[in-house]
């Protein structure tokens, strides 16, 4: 398996529009399909002279093609990496120079909670000839063969061009007649030229290290460690230190606690050669804030962003030095405030050029940031990516993100507020069908997934096909959401979930008060924590949702926290689930005879944030206790469901299942 994509790979003849699959009944003329395909970019890279560009493209039934578009010659297309989905994905392919690009590749093999992953990187030629690995080969003496294919961590190397700097893991040894193993095991990192595959080390590796950081010229500046338990566990702390400008010893820069998924310290993400700083976020009153840090020695803080009102969680990076030009955060809306003059003149000229575009984004550019790739979309526009080029001032359009959505009127999701049952206000977005006076219609509930996480005003497939099938969407960013401060976030969703599935209810609520949905007609989707959240909400309050849809849900936390036990992490899962009466008080499988409404879960038995045992125990109790339950398990999907074919079945399966229930045509 470790080696399978390499050789499995073919340089097979690409279509844009997807691949045929097969179809199935369905009663929303198409929608489903429509809706369900998956988007026509996962990733999107400029080569270094402009001139060419690698794109990821989904398969409509898995799986992914790296394509090259030489914009010189016209717009040819030429195919250079395909996967099969399932057992392994092309997760993002990079130009190192015109001629070369690297792809990260992910595989996997096995199911439910015995899945082996596996990361590799391989490097291919633009023609997409000389397709070789570019993750070292394990040793044979190794003790253990790693699963950890390397990450790049420069792609702007000193020297001739065509050499990325890389981290690898060295196992430890066995060595011929000794009991002792080479000490030198751990993660270091190695300059590897991607044609000639010749390896030079320039970090040697050290136990407990996770991390790296360049500073996007050639240079390792910040190592990040963390220390383990006696039992081979990662400790709640990590530990940043950091290397001199020219210098060679490190010294301590920083230390983040976590606790129940909150953090304090401060947080290293990026490095400015020029200005000697790091930075990186920390809490600031209450929310997190954007801090410069200098690497010379003073540790001396500079507030680069803050916001009373959300957390600045995002740096906004670009080109192959991933030079830092911004920040970003999201009230309502995700907004980007430029540090870059002349990127912030252009995201405004270009907010006037494409006025229907409330979210445009730098994605790329090249070696000279004289040509940029953009993303502009909207909440009720799926987004297309374009090509700008500062010199001729012209704006190109490159790739739609969903082409099968063209002609199709979208629905307008707009920002609102909602009183939970304590007074609080709760924030959330409210999507009502095109053409609909928001009155007297079918109503879906839809708590994200996390919790750790938030809706955004943007595009949602999800939202845009109910809206599309006459139902109003309701999108709570309940107390446990990120990015609204720790506050807001309280013990998380899972320690509070009484507070957080209280906001999610009271959302249902406030849809009746309002008018907008009749107490009949109100269901509640939700997929991961949502799907948790959907299927806890009847503990509190069964006959309010008259259905429940659940896509990979967490139903035990108990089982949530012994999901992790074979992995470094466990302690951290196991203080963010927490001990005490709110796991059994909070594990919807543990009270499946209060339900009262029908339930319909989804689930792929690759899962490897939720593993499938979840649902198929929710659907055992909940047959036991006599309830009506139905569940579907999708073979060899993992947690998104990465499928066309899986996502539209699923989604006309859902509208059927809602129509019954609800008791509408």
């Amino acid at each position: 398996m470790r080696k399978s994509i390499l050789n499995r790979v073919t340089m097979a003849s690409l279509m844009l529009a997807g691949f045929a699959s097969p179809s199935f009944a369905q009663d929303d003329g198409g929608l489903a399909r429509k809706f369900g395909a998956r988007e026509s970019i996962r990733d999107i890279s400029l080569s270094p002279t402009g001139n060419k560009v690698v794109a990821v493209i989904p398969g409509a039934t898995g799986g992914e093609n790296a394509v090259v578009l030489d914009i010189a010659a016209g717009g040819t297309i030429v195919p250079i990496l395909s996967s099969t989905g399932g057992t392994e994905k092309i997760t993002n392919c990079q130009f190192v120079v015109d001629t070369r690009v690297v792809c990260g590749l992910y595989l996997t093999e096995g199911t439910g909670t015995n899945i082996d992953a596996a990361t590799r990187l391989a490097t291919v030629a633009s023609d997409g000839t000389d397709l070789k690995g570019l993750s070292a080969r394990a040793t044979t003496n190794a003790y253990v063969q790693s699963n950890y294919g390397g990450d790049i961590v420069d792609y702007d190397v000193p020297g001739d061009g065509g050499a990325v700097l890389m981290t690898r893991y060295f196992p430890p040894e066995m060595r011929t007649g000794s009991l002792v193993g080479n000490s030198t095991a751990g993660l270091g990192v190695e300059r590897v030229d991607v044609t000639s595959l010749e390896r030079k080390l320039v970090e040697r590796p050290r136990d407990g290290v996770f991390d790296y950081l360049s500073d996007g010229h050639g240079e390792i500046r910040i190592m990040a460690t963390q220390d383990t338990t006696a039992d081979g566990y990662a400790k709640r702390k990590l530990n940043y230190s950091y290397r001199p400008k020219g210098g060679s010893g490190w010294k301590p820069l920083s230390t983040v606690t976590f606790d129940s998924g909150l953090s304090t310290g401060f947080s290293p993400v990026a490095v400015d050669s020029a200005l000697d700083v790091a930075y990186g976020f920390m809490d600031l009153n209450g929310h997190l804030a954007l801090f410069a840090r200098t690497l010379d020695g003073n540790g001396t803080d500079r507030l680069v962003l803050a916001r009373p009102d959300a957390d600045v969680d995002a740096l906004v990076r670009i080109g192959r030095n991933q030079r830092v030009v911004g920040a970003s955060y999201a009230t309502d809306r995700r907004l980007v405030e430029y540090f870059d003059k002349e990127l912030n003149g252009l995201a405004t000229a270009l907010s006037k050029a494409l006025p229907n575009a409330l979210q445009i984004s730098i994605v790329d550019s090249n070696a000279d940031e004289s040509k940029i790739v953009i993303f502009a979309g909207s909440d009720s526009d799926p987004g297309t990516y374009y090509l700008y080029d500062k010199k001729t001032k012209q704006l190109g359009s490159m790739f739609p993100t969903r082409p099968e959505l063209a002609g199709i009127k979208l629905a307008e999701m707009k920002p609102i507020r909602f009183p939970a049952s304590d007074g609080t206000m709760v924030p959330g977005y409210l999507t009502l069908p095109v053409g609909s006076n928001g009155q007297g219609i079918p109503a879906i509930v839809m708590p994200h997934g996390g919790p750790s996480s938030r809706d955004e005003l943007g595009f949602d497939w999800l939202v845009q096909y109910f809206a599309a099938r006459g139902f109003a969407v309701l999108q709570p960013n309940y107390r446990g959401s990120s990015g609204l401060g720790s506050a807001w976030f309280q013990k998380n969703g899972f320690q509070s979930w009484q507070t957080a599935i209280g906001d999610v209810n009271d959302a249902g609520r406030w849809l009746v008060k309002e008018g907008i949905a009749p107490a009949g007609k109100l269901a509640i989707f939700g997929w991961s924590y949502g799907g948790y959240a959907a299927l806890q909400s009847p503990v509190l309050d069964p006959d309010l949702f008259k259905a429940i849809v659940a896509v990979a849900p967490v139903t035990d936390l108990d089982l949530i926290r012994e999901e992790a036990r074979n992995y470094a992490n466990y302690y951290v899962v196991d203080n963010y689930v927490g001990n005490g009466p709110h796991v059994a008080a909070g594990s919807p499988a543990r009270h499946a005879n209060v339900f009262k409404a029908p339930v319909l879960i989804f689930h792929g038995d690759r899962d490897q944030n939720v593993a499938v045992g979840e649902s198929r125990l929710m659907e055992k109790r909940l047959k036991d206790a006599g309830k009506q339950v139905e569940y579907i398990e999708f073979p060899g999907l993992a947690h998104q469901l990465d499928s066309t074919d899986a996502r539209s079945r699923m989604l006309s399966t859902s509208d059927q299942f809602l129509r019954k229930a609800l008791g509408i045509k």
